[in-house]
């Protein structure tokens, strides 16, 4: 059975930096896109960053491209993302998914992370 575990989250202050991780089992990480979403309190899910089986392609919403950056260690069944210049806006659970798809078509999800960025 799949197991997605993010880790990482945190409080951090306007501008402050975080590293989430995704480990996973109980399936070929490599054979999968890996991606990042979040959910704010009140909003729907929306994707923040993708990353493709090889790591040779990836994805970024418009709202994070230059400060996230997104990455994965087939190896060690691993994804990462890298928050930098971290804002308010930015406060939400964020999930970590296996899909078909760089922003859709997602088969397995972690229990997500809690970030929170105050001002």
């Amino acid at each position: 059975q799949v197991q997605l575990v993010e880790s990482g989250g945190g409080s951090v202050q306007d501008g402050g930096s975080l590293r989430l991780s995704c480990g996973v089992s109980g399936r070929t990480f490599s054979s999968y896109t890996m991606g990042w979403f979040r959910q704010a309190p009140g909003k729907e899910r929306e994707f923040v960053a993708a990353i493709s089986r090889s790591g040779s392609t990836t994805a970024y919403a418009d709202s994070v491209k230059g400060r996230f950056t997104i990455s994965r260690d087939n190896a060690k069944n691993t994804g990462y993302l890298q928050m930098n210049s971290l804002k308010p806006e930015d406060t939400a659970v964020y999930y970590c998914g296996l899909g078909l798809l760089l922003r859709t078509s997602y088969v397995s999800w972690g229990q997500g992370t809690q970030v929170t960025v105050s001002s």
